[in-house]
């Protein structure tokens, strides 16, 4: 199976796991399972931390570095066909940071694992994440 984390997910898995269910921790632990990262969720965590809307134990560039040695992801490219796939998205939500999430995972064919429950409401695999 083929995940995509969300922006909470990944920063949980580094720091702060106990957030994280049983289902999560057990397939981020999984080096069989493919773990992806999408660009969207640095770009979502350098601009919270440049306005002071996150703060990290570390920096940005470190805390990426060591969620991709610690769980094995492979970086997801955006992609001129999931730009396609977002216009295509009901407006359910307004974040463009998740938006771009969903577009991904279901052009991908991906399970989306988010902390945000409205995700729910789209069209594509959701794997809730959240305790």
């Amino acid at each position: 199976m083929k995940y995509l984390l969300d922006t909470a997910v990944l920063l949980w898995s580094v720091d702060d796991q106990q957030r994280l269910n049983a289902r999560t921790r057990q397939i981020l632990e999984n080096r069989d399972e493919e773990i992806f990262l999408s660009p969207v969720v640095s770009w979502e965590i350098v601009i919270k931390v440049t306005r002071g809307k996150l703060r990290l134990a570390r920096t940005a560039n470190e805390t990426l570095n060591l969620a991709f040695a610690k769980l094995g992801m492979r970086s997801l490219p955006i992609t001129h066909a999931h730009s396609l796939t977002l216009g295509e998205l009901p407006l359910v939500h307004n974040d463009p940071f998740d938006r771009m999430l969903v577009a991904q995972a279901k052009n991908e064919g991906m399970v989306l694992m988010p902390a945000d429950a409205i995700l729910e409401k789209y069209p594509v695999e959701i794997l809730w994440c959240r305790k």
